[in-house]
């Protein structure tokens, strides 16, 4: 996968909607794939957000609500928001309180979408 692509639509995210600080993509296992990270650092964010999509995942099954589609965390600061991409990646999202929670699903979708793709077409390359 190219990185350019990835971090484009990183950074295309970060300057659609208000609020968006850093993002960063992950293997579901917690493997930094590709960040736009100032301050915090990336296998952090990848490794704790894979944790989070892990448990997020785990409970919508055994509540009978099934596939995850984003966990959305609130805190003091801001938010967390963690996307799955597909079931091979996620997107985490870091966000002040200023965030519009409702634009961000809107406006990541197609991004969440794009990714999804990207790393789809690159694990097909790398099986052959």
């Amino acid at each position: 996968m190219s990185l350019s692509a990835l971090k484009s639509e990183l950074q295309s995210l970060r300057e659609r909607v208000t609020g968006v600080m850093e993002s960063a993509v992950a293997t579901v296992d917690g493997l930094v794939v590709g960040a736009d990270t100032d301050t915090v650092s990336p296998e952090t964010v990848a490794a704790l957000s894979a944790a989070t999509l892990g448990l997020g995942k785990r409970f919508g099954y055994e509540v009978g609500l099934h596939e995850l589609r984003e966990v959305v965390i609130r805190c003091r600061g801001g938010y967390i928001v963690v996307y799955a991409l597909g079931n091979i990646a996620l997107l985490a999202i870091l966000a002040d309180e200023g965030l519009d929670v409702t634009r961000l699903h809107v406006e990541s979708r197609p991004t969440v979408e794009r990714l999804t793709n990207l790393l789809a077409d690159e694990r097909a390359r790398a099986s052959k």
